[in-house]
């Protein structure tokens, strides 16, 4: 007996693509975090993965039915992704431009020369991690400095770490997936896990969120945005880690230290800029603040930056503050607050 997955694939090998739609629906959510992990921006995923579905529609007729539909559509998502990656520069934060700056510095303007990474929404996420014997869960798979850690690999090193690491796939079925031998994945792996284990912490976000506590995450959240709003040196410093860095793609200058976020805060957010009104949210499976600048001509508060936060010991370690309306698109959040 034909079951429903059968009937699609025989009617989209026909040429319907409400079928292939079917096919491909419960697996968009994954296969888009996928290409965000491989590219390091939301809307590079976009892109990845239209083309990605463009590439499987066209090409229905080689897949066999050997292996699954999954393993297949991510074997034209991954090649799509390193077709895109080797056409343009690895994402960037500022940590990977330049050495930290001790004293704020006043009218930093962007630098629109670096591919700079960018926030993923919580809400994109697949509500399950592909499989339970996946070595990262969903959310520590998208944490920035895992992410972040993904952009200083080659990409055939990249594509194996996540092949293997997050989706579980065997070292054979990757060989098949970027067309090359099983030993030259596994050589991929152990250069790729050298290189995450230099650059990432031990402890993974979830497991310090999870020891932190929801209260006091909300409490984190809301006492962030109270201070901003309010401008209070005093309550922003009583959050912040004695080494936090506070830095803000695509301005290429960086904090780390209290003293120098310290001073960075007072100068620059918490003095000059104006009037601020946030929205909570999530990005990278870390808990994020929404920032909204007053704008004299719009008579309103303008969408302004998404602030990640690596929390550690009840404290924010980091602030990453993506930049851009643009950000504000995938997380569906409105342009403007009064």
């Amino acid at each position: 007996m034909q079951g429903s997955g059968d009937f699609d694939l025989t009617q989209a090998r026909a040429g319907d693509d409400a079928a292939f739609s079917r096919l491909v629906q419960p697996l968009r959510r994954e296969l888009h975090a996928h290409c965000y992990r491989m590219l390091g921006s939301a809307h590079d995923a976009d892109d990845a993965l239209q083309e990605a579905l463009v590439r499987a529609w066209r090409g229905l007729a080689r897949f066999e039915g050997r292996g699954s539909m999954r393993s297949w559509l991510y074997t034209v998502a991954t090649r799509t992704c390193l077709d895109a990656s080797e056409a343009r520069d690895r994402r960037a934060l500022p940590i990977d431009v330049g050495p930290a700056s001790e004293r704020a510095v006043v009218g930093d303007t962007p630098r629109n020369d670096v591919a700079w990474l960018g926030p993923y929404p919580d809400a994109a996420l697949p509500s399950a991690p592909s499989s339970p014997d996946a070595r990262y869960e969903q959310r520590e798979a998208v944490e920035l400095a895992f992410v972040a850690a993904l952009q200083h690999l080659p990409g055939n090193q990249r594509a194996a770490l996540l092949l293997f690491e997050v989706l579980d796939f065997s070292a054979a079925e990757i060989a098949t997936i970027m067309n090359t031998s099983t030993a030259s994945v596994n050589s991929a792996l152990q250069r790729a896990r050298a290189t995450i284990a230099d650059k990432v912490p031990s402890a993974t976000q979830q497991q310090t969120l999870h020891e932190t506590g929801d209260v006091r995450l909300r409490e984190i959240v809301s006492r962030f945005a109270s201070a901003l709003e309010h401008g209070n040196a005093a309550a922003l410093v009583a959050l912040l880690t004695e080494d936090v860095t506070w830095s803000m793609p695509p301005l290429p200058h960086w904090y780390q230290g209290i003293d120098a976020v310290t001073d960075f805060a007072i100068k620059v957010p918490l003095t000059s800029c104006g009037s601020w009104r946030h929205l909570p949210t999530s990005a990278n499976g870390q808990p994020a603040v929404a920032c909204y600048l007053w704008n004299d001509d719009a008579g309103a508060h303008r969408a302004w930056s998404i602030n990640v936060l690596a929390v550690r010991g009840g404290h924010i370690a980091e602030i990453t503050s993506f930049i851009g309306t643009e950000n504000f698109t995938p997380f569906g959040l409105p342009p403007s607050l009064p």
